[in-house]
């Protein structure tokens, strides 16, 4: 069964051309004048291969102005309960307006998929007009030009996000993509083999015995795992081999390939500058991470608590990835691995509504105010999370010149304070609003 969209929104915002755009005809009328679309009109459309059904609506009017509102009004929720997935609609040149916000409250009600297609945006410079309308609190806000056709297969890809997945497959049944990362016989491949319970890897005390990188698939409580061993990183002055050059390329690739990095140490020596510059690496491939720390059971002496301590003393930034002390030679805290593997990816993939955001954001300001910089301060108007895997946060602000470093990485750890994010990069990104 086709997955069902329907557009909403006030009169004459676009809705019409939208669905025309969508459909690739001229099904649906379009005029200036409100209220030209009464009943529900039904196309068919498909995106890189996923069929879908769209719905167009007549403009929800709450005034009872316009002809045949009420009837209008009965079209619409039948609509929103046909539909999938619900896609408002709005005017980004006339901005936000109280029809808009009643539009927003009626289908809130309905607990299906949001997104918010702010219309006529037709090019780049003008998408800073929607900023008054994350304060509808729509986690998605795509900028759209109906009649051009600007950014409509983006709406679209965030519309049928939720349902790209057949029905009745769990969450995570694709697999998620691990990547054991590390020097040279710091025990990857022996814990595949214990992970397998099989020697599915050769292990060995010579250094560098890996030489590929291997991917193992393993099932876990219902979830699919593809393990990636990978040849361990030398210090460039170590690549002695064209071979180990050509294994450290395949360790970026096998980086840019995972979901999540599981960087393991040698818990005797602790962190090395290659291995602070591994994190450093898989930080701006923009995948999670979690520290592994093997051969704890050859460590005397010492506390977990003190250890890792030490290590937030050493590498401060590495804070937000969690961090495990155990054997892969005798199966120590191996079982916990996959669960602290789910938090990442959960946090990885985690989506953070707009008011939730702002409301964060609130708090944040008020507990610590922007400095003053030549008797001005920075005024950042709203906030909404763009993208996930890794998080993205786009910031409107009034001017990038009273940004400073050290507010950016205040609001960085606050967040995390608010919402964790484990082991997960988070991307900021600051845009000025237009003055008038």
């Amino acid at each position: 069964m086709k997955t069902t969209i329907a557009l909403i929104g006030r009169p004459n915002v676009g809705k019409s051309a939208l669905f025309n755009r969508i459909v690739g005809k001229p099904i649906s009328i379009v005029d200036e004048k409100e209220g030209v679309t009464r009943d529900r009109l039904y196309g068919s459309g498909n995106l890189f291969g996923h069929p879908f059904q769209v719905i167009d609506t007549g403009g929800l009017d709450f005034t009872g102005k316009t002809p045949f509102a009420q009837q209008i009004r009965e079209q619409v929720e039948r609509a929103i309960e046909e539909g999938d997935s619900l896609i408002i609609v709005v005017d980004g040149r006339v901005g936000v307006t109280c029809l808009d916000e009643q539009v927003v409250r009626l289908l809130r009600g309905s607990s299906k998929p949001l997104c918010l297609a702010v219309n006529k945006i037709d090019e780049e410079h003008q998408e800073e007009l929607i900023a008054p309308f994350y304060g509808l609190g729509i986690p998605e806000v795509i900028p759209i030009s109906a009649i051009q056709g600007r950014n409509v297969a983006e709406l679209l890809e965030r519309g049928l996000a939720p349902f790209k997945k057949p029905k009745g497959e769990k969450k995570g049944s694709a697999g998620m993509k691990v990547a054991l990362i590390g020097r040279p016989n710091v025990g990857k491949s022996t814990m595949i083999n214990h992970l397998l319970d099989q020697d599915r890897c050769i292990v060995s005390p010579i250094s560098g015995t890996t030489r590929d990188h291997i991917d193992v698939d393993m099932q876990y409580d219902d979830q699919k795992f593809t393990f990636i061993d990978t040849a361990g990183v030398r210090r460039k002055k170590a690549e002695l081999e064209v071979v180990d050059k050509f294994a450290s390329i395949r360790t970026e690739r096998a980086i840019d390939r995972a979901d999540v990095c599981v960087l393991m140490l040698d818990a005797r020596s602790g962190l090395s500058h290659q291995e602070k510059k591994i994190i450093s690496q898989i930080e701006r491939a923009g995948k999670g991470c979690l520290l592994f720390f093997n051969k704890w059971d050859l460590v005397r002496k010492v506390r977990m608590e003190h250890c890792s301590k030490s290590l937030e003393l050493e590498a401060p930034f590495i804070k937000h990835a969690p961090t495990l002390f155990g054997s892969a030679k005798t199966g120590h805290n191996l079982k916990l691995l996959f669960d602290k593997l789910k938090e990442v990816y959960h946090d990885l993939n985690r989506r953070i509504s707009t008011g939730k955001l702002n409301q964060f954001l609130e708090k944040a300001m008020s507990k610590q105010h922007p400095p003053m910089i030549q008797g001005k301060r920075l005024c950042i108007y709203y906030v909404s999370q763009t993208e996930a895997a890794p998080p993205r946060f786009l910031f409107f602000i009034n001017n990038k010149k009273y940004l400073q470093k050290t507010y950016e990485k205040y609001l960085i750890n606050r967040l995390r304070d608010s919402f964790r994010f484990s082991g997960t990069p988070l991307r900021f990104t600051f845009r000025e609003k237009r003055r008038t």
